[in-house]
């Protein structure tokens, strides 16, 4: 947030893009229901993300939001970000004090667990992935080096023909948590190239971002939520789930 930054010039049409996006703004806190495909962050701020277009939200001296926490670009759903420096700090410290709760909804395939609810506490391992690259999470075993501790609480919403909707909550927040955790279930999420089958089950990761609960910087509790898109809702009926 240094002052008199330049600002870049923002098109009205992506002006109008983010605008679009919000469901909720005040002095301190934007947040936006981010939709699939669109990066929350680019490697040295090349190409289109959401941290650029926060540059439509700038004040004449060039002091913009920024962001407090990020979802995987594939992911849809809730995305806050701080207006202020306070507010950023106030916001920062929700999440890494892992006061923040998330819940997020998720389409998965597989060998669907017999009961409804659980958690998934498997520690989880930082490895080298095939897929293009990237780091993936791997189930880690007791005691070795790197491992991570780990926990998701899930539960789910509705059954298919080996199908389900489920609700996954967080509570600690590693790389891929939900994902990994999924898959070590035997149900990985559709759409998931690094956990699952990838294009074979769906056109892209079937991951929702639903609920945000998080105290506002002014002490009052704030609860965001974001309505699942298109193409997540529709693929929830193909599978005869009910969303």
């Amino acid at each position: 947030m240094a002052r008199n930054t330049p600002i870049p010039n923002i098109s009205d049409e992506d002006r109008a893009y983010v605008h679009s996006l919000l469901i909720h703004e005040d002095a301190d806190v934007l947040a936006f229901n981010k939709p699939p495909g669109l990066a929350v962050q680019i490697a040295g701020g090349r190409g289109k993300s959401l941290d650029f277009l926060l540059w439509a939200f700038a004040k004449s001296n060039g002091k913009r939001p920024r962001l407090v926490h990020r979802i995987d670009s594939g992911t849809s759903g809730v995305l806050v970000v701080a207006r202020t420096k306070p507010a950023a700090a106030h916001l920062s410290a929700q999440f890494s004090g892992r006061h923040a709760r998330k819940t997020y909804l998720a389409l998965v395939s597989g060998q669907l667990p017999t009961t409804d609810e659980g958690a998934c506490t498997e520690a989880l391992l930082k490895v080298p992935s095939d897929c293009g690259g990237r780091e993936k999470m791997i189930p880690a075993s007791p005691g070795q080096k790197g491992a991570l501790s780990a926990e998701t609480q899930w539960r789910i919403l509705s059954r298919g023909e080996g199908a389900a909707l489920v609700e996954a909550r967080p509570v600690t927040g590693r790389m891929h948590q939900i994902r990994a955790h999924m898959a070590a279930l035997g149900c990985p999420i559709l759409g998931d190239r690094i956990y699952g089958s990838g294009k074979l089950s769906a056109d892209r990761l079937m991951l929702h971002a639903a609920r945000l609960d998080i105290t506002h910087p002014d002490g009052s509790a704030l609860s965001l939520e974001a309505r699942p898109p298109a193409d997540f809702v529709h693929k929830a009926e193909e599978a005869a789930l009910s969303i």
